[in-house]
C-alpha cells in the first residue's frame, strides 16, 4: 500500500456492515409508535445514510415536526433494543473482508483512517466497541455534530482533524449522499456495489469496487489520478 492515499473515510451502515435487518425493523416500529403504516424496504433502504431527522421527514412528509420527533425517538429506542437482544456482532455483522481492508490499511503508516457517518455517536460507539474496531480510526464524524449528508461537513471536520488536503482524501461508501458529500469536499468518492443503494445512483463516485479485495488497488489507482 505504498501508494495509498493518506486519508481514508469510512461510511459505516452498507458499506463497513449490514445492518438492514435491524434499520428495517426499528423504521417498522417507529411507524407503528404514531399508528402509521411503514414504508416498504426499498424506501427506507433509500434513506440510509441520513441524518435521522431528514430521513423521517422524507419518509413521513405528511406528519407535523412533533410526530416526526416522537417517530425517531421510537427508531432509536427500537434500534438500541433490537441490537441488545442478540449483540451488534450479530445484528450488524460486518461484511466479507471488511475487517482484512482495515487491518492491511491501517498497518500503512502513511494511512490514515475516519469513519462518516449518518448514526449518532452512542450508536458508532456500540458498533465500534462490539466489532473491536475504534483502534482503526483516527477521527470519527457523527451525526450529533454536523448536518445531514450530503452536506460536506463531516469530511471537513475530518480533514482539518488530520491535516489531510482534498485531494489525498477518499470517502468510501455505498450511498448517493456519501458520493456526494465526497465531491462537495472536493474528496473523492469511491463507491461500493454491495450497500443499500445501487450501482446507477452513485454517478459522482470516481470508482466503484465490487468487494473489499479490490480496495487496496482502487485506492492506487485514485492516487495515481489525483496526482
Amino acid at each position: 500500500m505504498s501508494q495509498a492515499l493518506r486519508l481514508v473515510i469510512f461510511d459505516v451502515d452498507g458499506t463497513l456492515v449490514d445492518s438492514q435487518a435491524d434499520i428495517l425493523a426499528a423504521m417498522a416500529m417507529a411507524f407503528d409508535s404514531v399508528q402509521a403504516p411503514p414504508p416498504g424496504r426499498a424506501a427506507v433502504l433509500a434513506i440510509v445514510g441520513l441524518s435521522l431527522d431528514q430521513a423521517m421527514f422524507r419518509l413521513a412528509p405528511e406528519h407535523d415536526d412533533a410526530t416526526r420527533a416522537k417517530m425517531v425517538k421510537a427508531y432509536k429506542d427500537a434500534y438500541m433494543t433490537l441490537r441488545a437482544k442478540v449483540g451488534a456482532q450479530v445484528s450488524s455483522p460486518l461484511y466479507p473482508g471488511a475487517r482484512a481492508a482495515l487491518e492491511l490499511l491501517h498497518a500503512a503508516p502513511e494511512v490514515l483512517l475516519g469513519v462518516a457517518t449518518g448514526k449518532s455517536k452512542r450508536g458508532l460507539d456500540k458498533l465500534l466497541e462490539a466489532h473491536d474496531l475504534g483502534r482503526f480510526f483516527v477521527t470519527q464524524q457523527v451525526a450529533d455534530f454536523h448536518p445531514s449528508k450530503p452536506h460536506p461537513s463531516m469530511i471537513l471536520q475530518a480533514m482539518a482533524d488530520t491535516g489531510a488536503l482534498p485531494q489525498d482524501t477518499v470517502m468510501v461508501g455505498d450511498t448517493s449522499f456519501d458520493m456526494d458529500m465526497a465531491a462537495a469536499a472536493g474528496a473523492s468518492g469511491l463507491g461500493v456495489s454491495w450497500g443499500y443503494h445501487p450501482r446507477a445512483a452513485l454517478g459522482n463516485a470516481a470508482q466503484i469496487i465490487d468487494c473489499f479485495e479490490d480496495l487496496p488497488a482502487a485506492l492506487v489507482d485514485l492516487r495515481r489520478a489525483q496526482r
